[in-house]
């Protein structure tokens, strides 16, 4: 039965408001990346002897680690793993520990009361506004940006206020500009370094000025970092919780699945404040009976083997070399990121003497449409373009390929920025 007939029934008036009540399912407005599902099926239909190459994809392009895959199958096997795992297991709790010291010189986290496993990061973010928001409360946001916590603040009567990243601002929020009333009703400011989709990085003297306006207003950061320990040139893996007096204020997320190549997995944990922590624990326990425990110790197998990640750094530092070249020789002004396997880069004006580019959208379709190349776009604080460098290629020849191919398409068209 089709949903057209099934929005005839009373279960139409029965969905809550924040969802859109009576008129969930009848809202018309078509989201980007359903947008650029539509281009990519369209294009192929149009040009089907033409490979498609996709630099929009915002997850890796190849399989976990085979220590991490053998170890999985090493633990699937033990009846004593197939139970519940509900908060976790003490193993991955010290691994995390462990891994947050290792890696990126954060001391003093008890694994028992100040770590705890999550089913990836985004569950946590969903679960976070429910520990602290109450109806008028605040969460403040940086646009662009990944709005899951926005969300459910919005679902528990909550309000998001948006902060842009500008390219003027290094793609850092501007705190002094948060007003006043806001601040002082600010339950929630979430932060994500290295950022998506921009790639920029955060600096101590950033975080140190977040800790001071935290304690100020007193209000809680939650910073989101699932690309902190993928750094290019000579840029060391940066944790905020490594900041003095970042503990007080906040928690920080980290996840496997970009890191370690961990996406289908589930896996990654919140760690810093132990009152946050245990709060966010008993919402958990209230949400999910916890990651399989074979999971678990195949992500505390590669916590303890961080060259996994830095072999996966290497990788992306390359092809963001090539990419960042080949697109300036053709006119962009593509810098390379600190962090993150995405490139951000400003979407041109138009074609000399031809078509018009009034947004990051329309640069975007017409990419997709004309060049067979597929992006993201972001129209949030200015017109830009995602490329993540996570694109299909086996090996430096076949990465070379790709991206000669991309400088070849786009040679053709002289672009006005």
């Amino acid at each position: 039965m089709s949903v057209e007939k099934y929005q005839s029934t009373f279960i139409q008036e029965q969905f809550a408001n924040r969802i859109g009540g009576a008129n969930y399912g009848k809202d018309t407005n078509i989201y980007k990346f359903e947008k650029i599902k539509r281009a990519k099926a369209a294009a192929r239909k149009t040009h089907p002897n033409v490979e498609l190459i996709d630099m929009g994809v915002g997850e890796p392009d190849e399989m976990a680690h085979a220590g991490i895959v053998a170890k999985l199958a090493e633990e699937a096997a033990k009846p004593e793993n197939r139970g519940y795992a509900d908060n976790g297991i003490p193993e991955f709790k010290a691994a995390a520990a462990q891994y947050l010291k290792k890696v990126f010189g954060v001391d003093g986290i008890d694994p028992e009361t100040e770590v705890l496993h999550t089913i990836g990061a985004k569950p946590a973010l969903a679960m976070l506004p429910t520990v602290f928001i109450n109806p008028g409360d605040v969460t403040i946001m940086t646009v662009p940006g990944y709005p899951v916590m926005g969300t459910h603040t919005k679902y528990l009567g909550g309000e998001v206020y948006n902060v842009q990243l500008t390219k003027e601002n290094n793609f850092l929020p501007d705190l002094d500009a948060i007003p006043e009333t806001i601040a002082r009703r600010a339950k929630l400011l979430y932060l994500n370094y290295p950022n998506n989709p921009t790639g920029a990085a955060a600096t101590v003297e950033f975080f140190e000025k977040v800790i001071s306006w935290a304690k100020k207003y007193n209000v809680v950061v939650v910073h989101d970092a699932p690309y902190a320990a993928l750094t290019y040139d000579g840029a060391k893996p940066f944790s905020f919780l490594s900041v003095p007096g970042a503990k007080d204020v906040g928690v920080e997320l980290h996840s496997l699945s970009k890191s370690y190549n961990m996406t289908g997995w589930r896996i990654g944990f919140i760690a810093g404040n132990p009152l946050i922590v245990k709060a966010f624990g008993d919402v958990k326990d209230n949400s999910d009976s916890g990651q399989f425990i074979a999971i678990q110790k195949a992500a505390a197998y590669g916590l303890a083997h961080p060259e996994i990640t830095e072999e996966i750094s290497a990788k992306y530092s390359r092809r963001h070399n090539m990419l960042v070249a080949a697109l300036n020789e053709i006119g962009f002004h593509a810098e390379k990121p600190k962090g993150s396997f995405f490139l951000y880069v400003e979407a041109p004006k138009g074609i000399e003497g031809g078509q018009r580019f009034e947004s990051g959208e329309d640069f975007s379709q017409y990419l997709i449409r004309e060049k067979m190349i597929s992006t993201v776009p972001w129209d949030d604080a200015g017109h830009f373009v995602r490329f993540s460098v996570t694109f299909i290629a086996q090996g430096e020849e076949e990465e070379r390929r790709v991206i000669d191919e991309i400088k070849r398409r786009l040679t053709d068209v002289k672009f006005e920025f």
